[in-house]
């Protein structure tokens, strides 16, 4: 359950952090080797596959599958949380006291049937966009989507963004999700090509498209949030798998369970770094710079 592949740690550019800031997105090319796409593949391929099967997770009207708890429910993409070329940008914008809060696995096959208007945008976070006064409201957390098909052409059920929009609390939209409304205004949306990654702030204002074409649409998205934040994903029963114990420290940390916590809140809130396996792979490397705050101990 460990890399397939072991490239050197380093930190996002100050270039990449500029971008970001200003526009809520980065997308990376060729993040993932040629063997990384094919063993994601296959196993994105084999959850859609079982959730067909009698008593599966199942599939929506259009055939298509969302399936929460990534890791927890295809293990065999534990390789990607903290793939360093990827989990580089969540450790330089959110610190080393992180944990993995909500996670999915997407197949959506195509659309033979034009689908009704339906209104899809929105921010990650739930109630965090409802109960959080301040303006704009903070970031929270960051999102990785690596993508295992083509959708270097629009109209392949593409992920859909408004880029700069993070820092916008509202959205003018229709009355009812099912009205008829125009796309916002500077709605884009993103190709990428099997093995590119995406990273989003999860306050970006963003959406799915339909997909018409004859390409399967294939990704795992991960979003990742500081400890004292509640999880979404169901990790409780993964010490129990016997999978869980080839996972190396960080990744127990991301899926919930840092080894050598004890499971307190004073722990997730980040009152012993020694402890805790993030803090200490960053340190070994040389990589708590001080300029960040979420860095510092």
């Amino acid at each position: 359950m460990t890399q397939v592949e072991a490239p050197a740690w380093t930190s996002m550019t100050e270039d990449e952090r500029a971008t970001f800031d200003r526009d809520g997105i980065l997308v990376v090319p060729g993040v993932l080797s040629e063997s990384e796409i094919e063993k994601g593949q296959r196993a994105i391929q084999g959850a859609y596959e079982r959730a067909q099967e009698p008593g599966g997770h199942g599939l929506n009207a259009t055939g298509a599958l969302h399936q929460l708890s990534a890791v927890t429910s295809v293990p065999e993409l534990a390789y990607l949380i903290d793939h360093p070329t990827a989990f580089k940008y969540i450790w330089s914008l959110l610190g080393w006291n992180i944990h993995i809060y909500h996670s999915h696995v997407d197949v959506h096959p195509q659309i033979h049937e034009k689908q009704k208007e339906w209104w899809h945008w929105h921010q990650d976070g739930g109630r965090q966009n409802r109960e959080i006064e301040t303006d704009p409201r903070p970031m929270f957390s960051v999102k990785l989507a690596f993508w295992f098909s083509d959708v270097s052409e629009t109209g392949r059920g593409n992920f859909t963004v408004i880029p700069g929009s993070h820092k916008t609390n509202w959205l003018p939209g229709p009355p009812s999700r099912g009205v008829p409304w125009p796309q916002p205004e500077g709605a884009t949306q993103i190709t990428a090509n099997p093995g590119d990654l995406v990273v989003f702030d999860r306050r970006i204002w963003h959406a799915r498209s339909d997909n018409y074409s004859p390409v399967t649409r294939m990704g795992a998205f991960f979003g990742y949030t500081p400890r004292w934040i509640a999880g979404r994903d169901d990790t409780a029963g993964l010490p129990q798998q016997e999978w869980f114990d080839g996972l190396n420290p960080v990744q127990k940390q991301l899926l919930g369970h840092c080894p050598e916590g004890d499971g307190s809140g004073d722990h997730a809130w980040g009152h012993y770094p020694e402890t805790t396996p993030l803090y200490g792979a960053l340190k070994e490397r040389g990589l708590l710079d001080s300029s960040i705050p979420a860095l510092i101990p």
